[in-house]
């Protein structure tokens, strides 16, 4: 998605060899008009999916899954990272570490929101080792529903995330993939096609 990664290039920082800070635009501060064209993207990815729910992980995740939700015309729900009050029975959970974080986190879900005769389409900000994508299918599984695949908005391709969750048999669709980021710069993973020939 060019538009993405030229918002990457211009607005994001690659503050070392396995860390991009996007905050300006996804992680903190959001660009409704970028989020609006990356659920669009999503939605056209998917449209014959037949998705019925879309599921993210709280909280990068929730602003893109919306747009795409909004476009798709199906509910989202997001897997919660702190215990809630009002969110005690009937949960769906699985562990989550986070490696830009360095904790692990519980996930949990209603099953009343996410149940069998559903076919989910799990979205997330970012794809590195694949472990938010790995709780969330975990998740999903427990509730018998089916998994259309699993949009991302940057994968690092660098690390093998994508590569685990194809090799499971999984859709992966990335809307942006880095190959490196040395130096201060971000490198595609298309930049390196034109390098190879």
């Amino acid at each position: 998605m060019k538009l993405l990664e030229e918002r990457i290039k211009r607005d994001g920082q690659a503050l070392s060899k396995h860390v991009l800070k996007v905050d300006s635009f996804l992680n903190h501060q959001i660009d409704p008009e970028l989020m609006q064209e990356i659920g669009k993207e999503f939605a056209n990815r998917f449209a014959e999916e037949g998705i019925t729910k879309i599921v993210t992980i709280e909280s990068s995740g929730i602003a893109p899954a919306v747009m795409a939700g909004l476009y798709l015309h199906v509910p989202v729900v997001f897997a919660r990272k702190r215990k809630s009050l009002t969110l005690s029975e009937g949960l769906l959970t699985a562990s989550v570490h986070s490696f830009t974080k360095n904790e692990t986190n519980e996930i949990s879900i209603s099953n009343k929101y996410v149940q069998k005769d559903d076919h989910v389409l799990i979205i997330d900000d970012f794809l590195a080792n694949g472990q938010a994508a790995l709780g969330l299918i975990d998740i999903v599984k427990k509730s018998g529903a089916s998994i259309a695949g699993i949009g991302i908005v940057i994968e690092k391709s660098f690390q093998e995330g994508a590569a685990e969750l194809e090799k499971l048999g999984y859709r992966v669709e990335s809307l942006a993939r880095i190959a490196a980021l040395n130096d201060g710069e971000v490198i595609f993973k298309n930049e390196n096609v034109e390098e190879l020939v």
